[in-house]
């Protein structure tokens, strides 16, 4: 008895109840679907023999009509306002879609880090040969139709995210020959730079929606360092989670985990509160997720992910 009442003030990992959730999609579709900025829906790259034509589709978040959402295939800003269509050599072009005006960045078919506002973005070019550990990446940024500029340079790391308009999150080792990364803010009006760890790698960097807060992973390096930790982004000490596996956040304060498990069971959904520092354990898929392919709407409200007993995107609504 004490044992049961300790397990269900714990959160109930032991009895987590099965969260109903229910299929959107069909035919083991689709891969990489990723929600629209208003929650109502999500799109995905679906072609023939399944669709008329390539294209990007979109399916309501209660399941319902599949339509072609855009014709043309490309990367699409989180707020889509723009498209973004890495070309064959180093030139990619970003489409504003409220007009069709277009402007070029040479980034080498990298990713490109839409600050909130999507006005400004960041991007890596890096040697295109060599230990990537070792090759050198020149980070510029660019306002929206205005040349780029580098602002730092870095060895094996990049650009993760904007903390605001002018402060970029980055990691990456400061000469060739060093062990270990840095997770540091860059003021990139100034240069300045302040570090917020350092380890041997850093693994599935989160920021929160509210970019005060930070999750990362490390791994495959001493056992004090190892593991998944939570920091705030002014530079305050990192604490490590006593869970380790996948993780993204809910909202500003409320981190979503799935425990790694050995036991092929259901994926158990884990919910910390970092404010009060509280865990509740919301359920059980019933099932498991493919290929780490999930995503939780903007608005906090509900969870997609691709099943891997199916293959179909289903989508649940959170506790």
């Amino acid at each position: 008895m004490k044992r049961a009442l300790l397990l269900a003030v714990l959160g109930g990992v032991a009895h987590a109840a099965t969260l109903p959730s229910q299929p959107i999609l069909s035919g083991g579709c689709c891969p990489g679907a990723v929600w629209t900025p208003d929650s109502r829906a999500l799109l995905f790259l679906d072609g023939p023999p399944a669709r008329p034509s390539t294209g990007i589709y979109t399916v309501p978040a209660g399941g319902g009509p599949v339509t072609r959402r855009y014709a043309t295939v490309a990367f699409y800003s989180p707020a889509l306002k723009w498209s973004v269509r890495p070309g064959t050599g180093e030139a990619t072009t970003l489409t504003r879609l409220a007009d069709g005006r277009r402007f070029t960045l040479p980034t080498r078919g990298g990713d490109v880090v839409w600050n909130r506002a999507e006005t400004r973005l960041a991007y890596a070019r890096s040697a295109t040969t060599g230990n990537y550990d070792r090759r050198v990446t020149q980070i510029y940024i660019a306002d929206v139709f205005a040349a780029p500029r580098s602002v730092a340079t870095v060895y094996g790391g990049g650009p993760t995210a904007w903390l605001d308009d002018r402060t970029l999150l980055v990691s990456g080792k400061t000469s060739a020959g060093a062990r270990d990364r840095d997770l540091f803010t860059l003021d990139v009006q100034t240069g300045t730079r302040r570090t917020l760890r350092t380890a041997l790698g850093f693994r599935a960097v989160q920021v929160s929606p509210g970019r005060t807060q930070v999750a990362y992973t490390v791994s495959f390096d001493s056992q004090a360092r190892n593991g998944l930790w939570l920091q705030r982004t002014d530079g305050s000490a990192p604490r490590r989670l006593p869970e380790f596996g996948a993780y993204l956040w809910r909202d500003a304060r409320r981190l979503l985990v799935i425990p790694l498990r050995a036991d092929g069971g259901p994926h158990v959904l884990r919910q910390l509160d970092t404010q009060t520092n509280t865990w509740t354990t919301l359920g059980d898929l019933g099932d498991q997720i493919r290929q780490a392919d999930w995503q939780v709407s903007p608005d906090g409200a509900r969870m997609s992910y691709l099943s891997a007993r199916d293959g179909n995107v289903r989508v649940l609504r959170l506790p």
